[in-house]
């Protein structure tokens, strides 16, 4: 019999609806219930694409005794982490200082005032590698409710405690300057791997936002250790196993050190930060290897994560047929089968051998792209081979597909479309672009405020400030694409939602959840980047180039009181501050601004914007057109057309060089600006 969980819209929840467990989602009710009863609660948190949450699943929550003793002892409640960030960050927290370590499925339990007092990750079904089994962890926590409440209390004390250090006013401890970006390059530095690039051992995360902010670093000063480290890296992962050599899209992570053999999820918010990535660095240095991995990643979602609506899905599940990754593997036999007199070139461009690479089995990979006997990267041979893998693979059993769209991951990919779009001249790209920002406009957004998440037609869940912040940035990465004004003032509107709703006065900083969120045993304030951007980060982002556009000192005044606050934890913590880092240097080094006047849709104009297109320029902030289309934008303040033709205006902190017409002198001036 469905549980009360097959009323709900999220696939993780969804998921369990079958559970012996009375499960109920987040609200009154479990709440009142647990306080009518006298019961803790036991809140269980993961999500659709999680390995180990499946895993759990099956020992533990179908198992009928086991779901007896939750039923019988707790009031049971199961949270999908993506629709519940705030939720997420807070008991993850817990959870972290109880034990040191956190992760997903997460498990936790509360009293019936929602308070913390024990809590852990997965629990095995037996005594295992010195974890205790989940049925004795059920009976250890129901006998201390019974038996020992004054210990449960003396553990929601402590918690408190943690809660309460957390929600402890900013405050700048030093200021924040080039020597702040400077040590952060420095132990950035000293952490990266140079064999198989990236930072650390396994299991090994891509850090993207930290090597967009080295990438920042080497186009400011011309450092070439900055840029070998993203290059490098970058390559490695394209050519490692954590890349779908085949479909294309990156996948969460490796369990090894060297990008061979991932964790098969792929996350919509990963590709998005990646791609970005491979577009500047393509920017940069004009590899046309990294084009082709930056392209076929936004192809992927184009193809495989793109709903009717124009919204973008959230994952693709690690697991197929209950076992990782057998979706994506191939034996050699089949290898040679399929492939005939193309097999042994291609077997020793992916590095597929009989002995495999995953349990007798091979991961492909692009570990022989530069040996000899290997097909060439961009030969024809390569690509009729990937066609035809694609095609037999497509037969298979796909992993399933958490089909949510999640407001601020689309919002990190819609930048990242908009951005390939208008750096690659991508007329598909341009029209997904489109057609996203239109459907976020218009089913996730009301009177100003971004709504969480969309589902089945149903759109549900205030939205946090990662939500607001992000979605301002995909709509600010449209207006860049097409220069309607319309998405600069979509935008700004969400720049002052951050403010209006998320700000804090009395704390200097910004918050999670809005001031009229569901009061919760504390309100949220995760300032780190992990594996998204950190909501802070991307509306300091946010505030900073609509302030750049439109001359906001406040907005300006701000956000430079929470990058100062910052400027210590990132100097200590960079690989956890990457996205923040680059908001820093926006606010360090000034953004590199462009004005174009003139009609966007002449010719003159497409030249210019052309000619920005084919330059790396960190901290962009771009504005054109002219009349109405730009009143009120103190970056075009005084910036006309001159003799009718299309001019553009290359600043940095409002000063500005000559206006130019000749595409070759505003190419000088570009160039000028990034080292300048």
């Amino acid at each position: 019999m469905p549980n009360r969980l097959a009323l709900e819209t999220s696939p993780y929840l969804l998921q369990h609806a079958e559970n012996p467990v009375e499960w109920y989602s987040w609200g009154d009710a479990a709440l009142e219930r647990a306080a009518a009863d006298d019961k803790p609660i036991l809140l269980s948190i993961g999500y659709a694409a999680c390995h180990w949450c499946h895993v759990m699943a099956h020992e533990s929550f179908e198992d009928a005794g086991t779901a007896q003793l939750m039923n019988d002892w707790f009031v049971n409640v199961k949270v999908d982490r993506e629709e519940r960030p705030d939720l997420d960050a807070i008991y993850m927290q817990a959870v972290q200082a109880m034990t040191g370590q956190g992760g997903w499925p997460m498990t936790v339990f509360l009293t019936p005032a929602g308070e913390p007092f024990y809590g852990g990750t997965y629990f095995p079904p037996d005594d295992r590698h010195g974890m205790p089994s989940f049925r004795r962890v059920l009976e250890s926590v129901h006998e201390a409710w019974v038996g020992r409440r004054e210990e449960v209390m003396r553990s929601v004390a402590s918690v408190g405690e943690v809660y309460a250090a957390a929600a402890a006013p900013a405050r700048a401890a030093a200021s924040l300057d080039k020597e702040t970006l400077d040590r952060a390059i420095r132990d950035l530095s000293a952490r990266f791997e140079p064999m198989a690039g990236g930072f650390g051992g396994a299991p090994k995360f891509p850090m993207t936002m930290a090597l967009d902010f080295l990438l920042r670093q080497w186009a400011r000063t011309g450092d070439e250790r900055a840029l070998h480290i993203v290059e490098h890296s970058f390559r490695q992962m394209s050519r490692g196993g954590i890349y779908d050599q085949i479909g294309g899209g990156f996948h969460r992570y490796t369990v090894d050190a060297r990008w061979i053999v991932p964790h098969f999820e792929k996350m919509l918010y990963d590709n998005a930060l990646l791609a970005r990535l491979g577009i500047h660095l393509w920017q940069a240095r004009g590899e046309p290897e990294v084009r082709r991995i930056a392209e076929e990643t936004l192809r992927w979602v184009m193809r495989e994560m793109t709903d009717a609506s124009g919204g973008w899905y959230s994952s693709l599940d690690a697991d197929s047929e209950h076992e990782e990754g057998k979706f994506y593997v191939w034996s050699a036999e089949e290898l040679r089968l399929l492939l005939g007199a193309d097999a042994m070139p291609a077997m020793a461009y992916f590095g597929a051998s009989d002995q495999g690479n995953f349990e007798g089995l091979n991961i492909l990979t692009a570990e022989g792209a530069d040996r000899p006997h290997s097909v060439r990267g961009d030969s024809d041979v390569l690509t009729r081979v990937k066609r035809l893998l694609y095609t037999v693979r497509s037969k298979r059993i796909w992993p399933a597909r958490d089909e949510k769209i999640l407001a601020s991951w689309n919002g990190l990919m819609l930048r990242a479309m908009a951005e390939g779009a208008r750096v690659f001249g991508d007329a598909a790209m341009h029209t997904a672009a489109m057609a996203n920002g239109e459907f976020l406009k218009r089913e996730m957004v009301r009177s100003g405020r971004i709504f969480r998440t969309h589902t089945k037609g149903e759109t549900r869940i205030p939205g946090f400030l990662e939500d607001h912040a992000a979605v301002g940035l995909g709509f600010l990465a449209l207006y860049q694409l097409t220069f309607e004004r319309v998405w600069f003032d979509r935008a700004a509107e969400l720049a002052e939602t951050c403010v209006t709703h998320f700000w804090s006065d009395a704390l200097g900083a910004f918050f999670d959840t809005a001031d009229d969120h569901e009061k919760l045993v504390t309100r949220p304030r995760d300032i780190m980047d992990n594996a998204v951007p950190s909501g802070t980060s991307m509306a300091v982002e946010l505030l900073l180039t609509v302030a750049d556009l439109t001359g906001d000192s406040a907005m300006r005044t701000r956000v430079s009181f929470v990058l100062d606050s910052l400027a210590e934890p990132m100097t200590r913590y960079p690989t956890m501050f990457g996205h923040a880092l680059g908001a820093a240097d926006m606010s360090v080094n000034g953004a590199i601004e462009v004005a174009l006047a003139g009609d966007p849709g002449a010719n003159d104009f497409s030249a210019l914007t052309s000619e920005v297109t084919r330059h790396y320029l960190p901290s962009l902030v771009m504005a054109g057109g002219t009349g109405d289309a730009v009143r009120g934008l103190a970056l075009m303040d005084g910036r006309a057309a001159i003799d009718g033709g299309a001019t553009g205006y290359v600043c940095r902190n409002s000063v500005c060089e000559l206006p130019a017409s000749d595409v070759a002198t505003f190419a000088a001036q570009l160039a000028r600006a990034v080292a300048g």
